[in-house]
């Protein structure tokens, strides 16, 4: 039998008011990718200028115990 994967998952929102520059957004993303993320999407949400990225990766057995833990 083959144990299911299990994923973490982040969601993140940058920018202000007056808009997210690019540079930003690929800082962010770069910075994530370093961490192990994988981005799956990125939009903006209706009626604002900020960006909204959501990410995921397998979940490390560290993150397993700590979250199976009372």
């Amino acid at each position: 039998m083959t144990e299911t994967q299990l994923w973490e998952y982040h969601v993140l929102t940058i920018g202000n008011v007056f808009g997210t520059k690019d540079q930003q957004i690929q800082d962010t993303l770069n910075e994530m990718g370093a961490q192990g993320w994988e981005v799956t999407h990125v939009y903006t949400p209706s009626q604002s200028s900020k960006v909204t990225i959501v990410a995921k990766r397998p979940m490390s057995e560290r993150t397993r115990r700590q979250r199976s833990m009372p």
